[in-house]
């Protein structure tokens, strides 16, 4: 119980008892003593005051003023929380000839205050039967609002892009067993939808609803080769062949298969997967909407898959090669070539080349070196050897670019103006459709304002959608960009070029076993 004071008046004269706290109880705060007699208009010595409950230890009664003081009631001061979630109570005790507070006089402040729900006449008892004063006691709580949970949709297959090759034993790297293609079966199931579930409404202690968070709906998305079950929860494959999840949709694939890309086939673009049994020849081009595998190698040849690249053998570009991919690339070397993946890249060697990797990029192996051109990756470039004894011009790029930052604060922008486009018509939405349910006819013109508004938050929502999915997107690179490095496992050459975001090195001298990251504006070697 904590410490609590009372007037008295009975002795002609105006007395304060103070009553210390019991069972670990709070002591008196003298601020509530001097408020509450600044409030009753009673005079008081202040450092007699002060003396008596800094140093209270037992029930003690001082002399405040020699004049007579008419009877103070028991009190009750009300405060609500600013989520309007509890209403608490704070009694204060009545002087020695004043009243004590009736449960209906609580319930009399409960109403002024605008309280209407959820109030505990369980408390209130407890309180009358204890008396337990300055205490903050809950005379009422709101009910919150049960979220709604979100649809959700479970794959059973493998939607990881970052599946790596596997490193053998005596240090290469296995390319021909690297397992990052989805077979799928005829009656397979791909996916299944668990639908949302709606949320409850809660209420405020002034009675005010609480709508519910509501819950995301969600629909299995995809593409041919797939059927779909009558309650439209689950998704099965039509055939034997690849599947993939590209941009939330689902797609299974048969996989085209040639020996080689010569004059015999011709150039090559397909719908799903293509395989190469043998070369890419110069000048031919492989374009596919899923994964392109060669297990030969690719000359000066140009690749283009909507997928994963995988080059067993290597690629030399003879500096007109390309490959693109909104996947990963994975070659056992790469040397006068132009190559571009969204994911990550993966090799033993790279030569010559100039090489974007929207994530990571891996140089292992018995070689693992990047020698000369330019690689570019998001968080992570990995190689033994960076550069050669020669002083070949090699630059190494990580971090995003300004262009990046700048876009998301386009994104934040259109996003803030959206809002402000919805927060005029949602008003405007709510009070057409009162107007109809009360049965208020309403003009043409007032009618195809209330279409056009409504229209126009669609497009709204759609475009929010959309920047909402880039921003979160863009979120996760700048996170990335935050731990940005280069790993040198083995040694950095003299002339490599180190650039980190927006900041830059020349390796001036051989160092060996260490990374560069970005610290304080510059970029730094740090040891293993």
């Amino acid at each position: 119980m904590n410490g609590y004071f009372m007037l008295c008046g009975a002795q002609g004269d105006t007395r304060l008892k103070l009553i210390p706290p019991a069972e670990g109880g709070a002591p008196i705060d003298i601020a509530d003593v001097m408020e509450y007699l600044s409030f009753h208009k009673i005079d008081y010595d202040l450092p007699v005051l002060n003396s008596a409950i800094t140093t209270l230890t037992e029930e003690t009664t001082i002399v405040l003023n020699n004049d007579p003081m008419l009877p103070i009631n028991e009190e009750l001061v009300i405060t609500i929380d600013a989520d309007r979630m509890c209403a608490w109570g704070r009694f204060t005790c009545a002087s020695d000839l004043g009243q004590s507070i009736t449960k209906d006089e609580i319930l009399s402040d409960l109403k002024y205050k605008g309280i209407k729900y959820g109030i505990d006449e369980m408390a209130i008892d407890f309180y009358l039967s204890t008396k337990m004063y300055m205490e903050n006691i809950a005379l009422a709580n709101g009910q919150p609002a049960v979220p709604g949970k979100d649809a959700s949709i479970e794959y059973f297959f493998n939607t990881d892009l970052k599946v790596r090759p596997t490193l053998n034993e005596d240090g290469s790297v296995d390319f021909f067993n690297l397992n990052i293609i989805n077979r799928a079966e005829a009656g397979m199931l791909l996916a299944r939808l668990t639908k949302e579930v709606n949320g409850v409404p809660g209420t405020d202690v002034l009675g005010n609803n609480i709508p519910p968070r509501l819950a995301q709906k969600a629909i299995l998305k995809y593409g041919r080769n797939i059927s779909i079950n009558e309650d439209r929860t689950e998704i099965y494959s039509d055939c034997n062949g690849h599947v993939s999840l590209v941009d939330g949709r689902v797609f299974v694939s048969d996989v085209m298969q040639v020996e080689n890309v010569d004059p015999s086939t011709g150039n090559i673009e397909y719908e799903g997967n293509v395989l190469v049994n043998g070369n890419v020849c110069s000048n031919f081009s492989v374009k596919a909407k899923g994964d392109v595998e060669v297990r030969g190698v690719v000359e000066g040849a140009e690749i283009e898959a909507g997928g994963n690249i995988t080059i067993a053998r290597g690629m030399n570009g003879m500096g007109k090669g390309n490959l693109k991919c909104a996947g990963n690339i994975v070659a056992k070397f790469i040397e006068n070539s132009n190559v571009e993946a969204a994911g990550y890249v993966e090799s033993e060697s790279i030569m010559h080349s100039t090489v974007v990797a929207g994530t990571e990029i891996h140089v292992n192996g018995k070689k693992g070196f990047i020698s000369g051109g330019k690689v570019n990756a998001t968080s992570l470039v990995e190689a033994k050897i960076l550069g050669s004894e020669m002083g070949t011009d090699t630059v190494i790029e990580i971090g995003l670019s300004a262009l990046a930052k700048k876009r998301y604060k386009e994104v934040e922008n259109e996003l803030a103006e959206i809002d402000k486009v919805l927060a005029r018509a949602i008003p405007i939405m709510e009070a057409a459709k009162e107007r109809v349910a009360e049965g208020q006819q309403m003009s043409e013109d007032q009618l195809a304002n209330v279409r056009n508004i409504y229209n126009l938050s669609k497009i709204k929502k759609t475009e929010m959608h959309a920047l909402m999915t880039e921003k979160k997107d863009l979120e996760e690179k700048l996170e990335t960009d935050k731990d940005a490095k280069v790993v040198v496992l083995d040694t950095v050459y003299p002339g490599t070029k180190i650039v980190i975001s927006d900041v830059s090195k020349i390796i001036k001298k051989s160092v060996a076993h260490c990374k560069f990251v970005k610290d304080r504006g510059d970029v730094t070697m740090i040891g293993f």
